[in-house]
């Protein structure tokens, strides 16, 4: 009997035990859930986390205070600190590095007197030749060029890149620095311009002389609207990385290209003292190029000397759509859409350069270059 009873308060305790440890294997479980939906609501969101942070130009390269922004409509941005405009200026990752973007289309309203679109740089203090110490480096990739153009129009298919510009008299161009590629091929051409300060009042007779850095200078075209030269055998590709550096320090420009893979070039140039002052001294190639459309003046013999100057530095599109009767190396007659600017970039007549590092180094002796905007505004 004592067995049969143990037996049986065995049979009645087992599903109550069975029974306590559900209820509370339950509330601990309760718990557990209860705690965890706490801890998630102290978790933002997806909707309310912080917005992505815009990295603008000024985070990239810091030295917007030295600088006053064109855009590629015309208007003056002013100080481009914490600023974008998605058409014309903006930043882009290449998946290693953060870049500057500089984009102007084959047309728009322009700048000042320009026959082109620009979006560019223009430094607010300007400084004299004569007693400069002064710097601009940058590294830079153009990533395109106009699509369309009269190739034996030597401004076609080229981009400025870096200016020295004059604020002053003729305000004309000590250094332009190009890029330039024609259609169907790979590789384009960097060179660089000297522009005379021509003598007298009359400037209509002023004309470039080209060097070339990488490939051609701008002297090479092509035979025929569609017909090109031969590619440059050592040229720079779109998308390829590449430096220059500009000092002007007691009247001498000293320039210096660099880029993997391509030997490094330099340059001088005296800035105060003319070789340009007799026809006889007009080289021969401007001889070939600018002479027969009437630009043969002669350089004043202290060239520079007195004027102000500033640097400029981004995507001045040097392809327009204007006819090449005008001036056949000027004038490109580039499609433009009547310009739709959406329309030229979405067929590629635009031109668009990248910065990655850019640096300015400005001089005690600089002096205020509001003149130069007041006139050009």
């Amino acid at each position: 009997m004592k067995i049969n009873k143990i037996r049986m308060n065995k049979k009645i305790i087992t599903p109550l035990s069975m029974f306590l440890i559900l209820s509370i294997f339950l509330t601990l479980s309760s718990c557990s859930n209860t705690a965890k939906k706490t801890d998630t609501s102290t978790t933002p969101s997806t909707s309310k986390k912080e917005a992505k942070k815009t990295v603008y130009a000024s985070d990239v390269t810091p030295f917007f205070n030295d600088w006053k922004l064109i855009l590629g409509d015309g208007s003056n941005a002013g100080f481009a600190n914490n600023f974008e405009n998605k058409n014309f200026f903006y930043t882009a990752n290449d998946g290693k590095s953060n870049w500057v973007v500089y984009k102007a289309p084959n047309a728009g309203n322009t700048h000042g007197t320009s026959n082109n679109t620009r979006t560019e740089l223009a430094q607010v203090k300007k400084w004299y030749p004569e007693t400069a110490d002064d710097k601009l480096t940058a590294t830079l990739k153009v990533m395109n060029v106009s699509t369309t153009g009269d190739a034996r129009v030597a401004a076609s298919y080229a981009v400025v890149i870096g200016q020295i510009h004059s604020a002053d008299k003729h305000e004309n161009e000590p250094l332009k620095i190009f890029y330039k590629k024609f259609p169907g091929h790979t590789k384009g051409s960097v060179f660089w311009h000297y522009e005379i300060n021509t003598a007298g009042d009359d400037n209509s007779g002023r004309w470039d002389y080209s060097s070339a850095v990488w490939g051609d200078d701008f002297s090479v075209v092509g035979t025929d609207a569609n017909a090109y030269p031969e590619e440059p055998k050592d040229g720079i590709a779109l998308g390829e990385e590449f430096s220059y550096e500009i000092v002007v320090k007691d009247g001498i420009m000293s320039l210096k290209f660099a880029s993997e893979g391509h030997e490094t070039k330099t340059f001088t140039k005296n800035l105060i003292v003319s070789e340009y002052t007799t026809t006889a001294d007009i080289p021969e190639q401007t001889q070939k190029l600018f002479v027969p459309i009437g630009q043969d003046g002669v350089e004043r013999a202290n060239a520079y000397t007195g004027e102000g100057c500033f640097f400029k530095l981004g995507c001045y599109n040097q392809t327009n759509g204007k006819s090449p009767d005008v001036n056949k190396h000027w004038c490109s007659g580039a499609e433009t859409h009547g310009g739709d600017i959406q329309k030229q970039y979405a067929d590629g007549n635009y031109a668009e350069v990248w910065f990655k590092t850019a640096r300015i180094y400005v001089s005690d002796a600089s002096v205020s270059n509001e003149g130069y905007f007041t006139k050009n505004d």
